[in-house]
């Protein structure tokens, strides 16, 4: 791989990982609710879910996600519909307590799952294996070039975003009434953070619909129609 291709792929990574997405909005709701060791096993699910899904596509198989549109539109309206039904559940969580018990708890492989249901997610995955890996005569090696590269910025995005909830986690509890925090804060971040779920899963369903030209998944230049959607 050139120094070229590796500083495109550099900055592809750090525009698709650090924006924020719903993944990195889950991450920071999780910490902010359960704090930072309950919110690890989704901010490790999204790179092992990604990577799976990478996976998928660099043997071919990703393909039919975009050749076969009932298959596409299936697997779009499924990760729609769960992202609305965790905005919901997110909306209504007023306590840490609430959220840790019933109210906000992703697991590990949901984490995996939500991956796979995100149109934009495979568009990236496409995108990087055309524009660096396929049918180039190294294929093997810059896969294992792209892919740990991939999920570290995956991993520490997320990580990242997960922080920064974590150290909300007390402020959010407030503010204190009759010596008992109301959580009034927290509701607030709670509707917040739902919002972007919401408004995240609208984007999503508006890019479905755009046309989508035919180079945009077979050239680099053109990656950045899936910026922020890994992350």
């Amino acid at each position: 791989m050139t120094q070229t291709e590796f500083t495109a792929l550099l900055l592809l990574a750090t525009a698709t990982s650090f924006t924020p997405g719903p993944n990195t909005t889950l991450s920071t709701a999780l910490a902010a609710n359960r704090g930072l060791r309950g919110s690890l096993h989704f901010v490790c699910a999204v790179p092992v879910g990604w990577g799976l899904l990478f996976g998928l596509c660099a043997t071919g198989l990703g393909t039919l996600v975009v050749g076969l549109p009932p298959l596409r539109w299936a697997i779009l309206a499924t990760g729609l519909g769960y992202l609305l039904w965790l905005a919901w559940r997110l909306a209504h969580a007023r306590t840490l307590a609430q959220a840790d018990d019933s109210r906000l708890d992703v697991t590990f492989w949901q984490g995996v799952a939500l991956q796979f249901f995100n149109i934009k997610a495979w568009m990236l995955a496409l995108s990087v294996v055309a524009g660096w890996i396929a049918g180039r005569p190294d294929a093997t090696a810059r896969t294992l070039q792209v892919l740990p590269l991939m999920l570290a910025f995956a991993f520490f995005s997320n990580l990242s975003y997960a922080l920064v909830g974590s150290l909300l986690r007390s402020w959010l509890a407030g503010p204190v009434v009759n010596g008992q925090p109301s959580g009034k804060r927290l509701l607030a971040f709670n509707r917040s953070m739902a919002a972007v779920l919401v408004l995240t899963a609208c984007w999503m369903g508006w890019s479905a619909l755009a046309p989508t030209p035919a180079a945009d998944t077979a050239t680099a230049p053109s990656i950045t129609t899936a910026t922020g959607m890994p992350a």
